[in-house]
């Protein structure tokens, strides 16, 4: 394990592995650098680029200073850029990959951005866009609810089955869960009010894969499709087969195709 400090103070830690041109992943919601895809991911990918992952702020080894701003994640990733040398390629998925767009925004040196279904799954003027995921996730948060904080992300956020969500919190992994479920309002805080935000993505000039599953709802592709469609320079592709828990094997095969061309 290694650390960068971000400009307000936060310890951000990552792991680093491989050698050739710095590539940072960056993960979505309850995923941190122990738990979620990179770990499979990450090895797969050292064969050609110094990879990072990092858990990002009040996850896992790293710490958190409050108050939370969208534009702290970014300054975490500046931090891990710049202990990069400066310059690096990014991958994010879920709403790691709406966060990578923000620090795209953000003019960091980024030459080339991956990105897996960032899920800006609601229609622009629908009555989704108007309910309050962070406001109800810091309610639960506050009363100490951190098991139902999961559950709604799981039920209200993501569409899981009510029923699935129950057999998750009888399972161990839901104590992993629950002890980061304090970051669920970042995530939401991230994806605003989770439409694709088409205006300020026209102002994205960087090169970026944006990739979806085959098999993934229709939901995702459509958000999929509109993030594509918003940016003045991506590439589109599809995954056969795939779902939002993509194999990282077929994405490690999909991004080095994207980084090594």
């Amino acid at each position: 394990m290694e650390t960068v400090i971000s400009k307000d103070g936060t310890v951000i830690a990552y792991d680093k592995i491989g050698s050739g041109k710095p590539l940072i992943l960056i993960d979505g919601a309850l995923c941190y650098r122990s738990f979620g895809p990179m770990p499979k991911l990450a090895p797969l990918l050292a064969d050609h680029f110094t990879v990072y992952y990092y858990d990002r702020r009040g996850r896992g080894d790293s710490t958190d200073v409050q108050p939370y701003s969208v534009e702290k994640e970014v300054q975490d990733i500046a931090a891990l850029v710049h202990a990069a040398g400066g310059s690096a390629y990014i991958a994010g998925l879920s709403s790691g990959a709406a966060l990578a767009l923000r620090a795209a925004e953000a003019g960091l040196d980024l030459p080339k951005i991956a990105l897996y279904e960032p899920p800006f799954v609601y229609e622009p003027g629908s009555d989704k866009t108007r309910i309050d995921h962070t406001g109800t996730l810091n309610s639960l948060l506050s009363s100490n609810k951190r098991g139902a904080a999961v559950k709604y992300f799981m039920v209200q956020m993501v569409g899981a089955p009510a029923i699935a969500a129950f057999i998750m919190q009888l399972m161990p992994m839901f104590k992993k869960l629950k002890a980061i479920a304090h970051t669920l309002p970042y995530d939401s805080t991230v994806m605003g009010n989770f439409t694709v935000p088409a205006e300020r993505l026209a102002a994205v000039t960087n090169k970026v894969l944006i990739a979806g599953g085959g098999k993934s709802p229709d939901t995702l592709k459509n958000a999929v499709r509109g993030v594509a469609a918003a940016l003045p320079n991506a590439e589109l592709r599809w995954l056969e087969g795939q779902t939002h828990n993509v194999d990282p094997v077929v994405l490690a095969k999909t991004l080095k195709e994207f980084f090594l061309h």
